[in-house]
């Protein structure tokens, strides 16, 4: 679980991201080395999950990450996994932008294999599919869409979940099923009829 193993002392990556959160954009520059290594085991997960062909490779993907979280005006993780939800994001974003600027160029990108649902069955999506699925998640309620985010791309459990976001596990369980469900019916129904 990448949100909780510890990767440089636990106590300077704390006081670091209290630093971003008071606005010291010099703290990222300190943290990114003592979670470099969990920052690229992210990466592997969200390339595994990208379309064959894809250029980007986990070094890259962490780094063009890294100038999203850079870039944007304030980086407001309150705790270890909070910070790791957030790069996720941000490295599905720098995906993202990948196959929007492959489906413009009309190159198609081969097939990107992935599960909404606990490993049992998948769904598959191409380049022009993996723009459904950030168009469907952008539909969902914004907890259920922080539940899919941290889940699925952060490959956060549920009581990290339910610490980020103050809420119950049973919430976040419910809160899944329900985005699950909006998301098979918004991918595979709709695509089929």
């Amino acid at each position: 679980m990448v949100g909780s193993r510890p990767s440089g002392p636990q106590g300077e990556v704390t006081q670091i991201l209290a630093s971003l959160r008071a606005g010291d954009h010099d703290a990222l520059d300190r943290l990114f080395p003592l979670v470099y290594g969990e920052l690229r085991v992210l990466a592997r997960r969200q390339l595994r999950r990208g379309a064959p062909g894809d250029t980007l490779q986990a070094t890259g993907l962490v780094h063009e990450a890294y100038l999203k979280l850079a870039s944007a005006d304030a980086l407001n993780a309150e705790s270890r996994g909070h910070f790791f939800a957030i790069a996720a994001r941000a490295m599905r974003q720098v995906l993202v932008d990948q196959a929007r600027a492959r489906h413009a160029q009309k190159r198609g990108g081969g097939w990107l294999r992935t599960t909404l649902n606990d490993g049992h069955d998948a769904v598959d999506l191409g380049a022009s599919d993996f723009l459904a699925l950030t168009e469907a998640l952008d539909e969902l309620d914004p907890r259920q869409r922080q539940v899919v985010d941290y889940r699925f791309f952060a490959g956060l459990e549920e009581q990290e979940i339910a610490a980020i976001l103050g809420i119950s596990e049973r919430t976040v369980r419910r809160e899944w099923v329900k985005a699950r469900a909006w998301l098979f019916r918004s991918l595979v129904l709709e695509r089929d009829s």
